[in-house]
């Protein structure tokens, strides 16, 4: 997955959602973040999403799926 279709397929996180991500090469496949916003892009060009607590900075290339769902869906 490229950089840009990542985001095209974050910009549904408007903070009223959650996002689940199987990252590759993890012990630990999947990580999820509740009420998760997507940060507008900065000049860095990272993809980052935040929960309002902390931001996460997500590897395109290393995202093997993502599923996106209501807060009380994912857990």
């Amino acid at each position: 997955m490229t950089t840009d279709q990542l985001r095209q397929a974050l910009k549904e996180l408007n903070g009223e959602r959650s996002a689940m991500f199987a990252v590759t090469g993890l012990p630990e496949p999947c990580m999820v973040v509740h009420n998760a916003m997507l940060v507008p892009d900065e000049p860095d060009h990272l993809i980052k999403v935040t929960d309002g607590h902390s931001i996460f900075i997500i590897d395109a290339e290393r995202i093997a799926w993502v599923r996106i769902g209501l807060n009380n869906e994912l857990k």
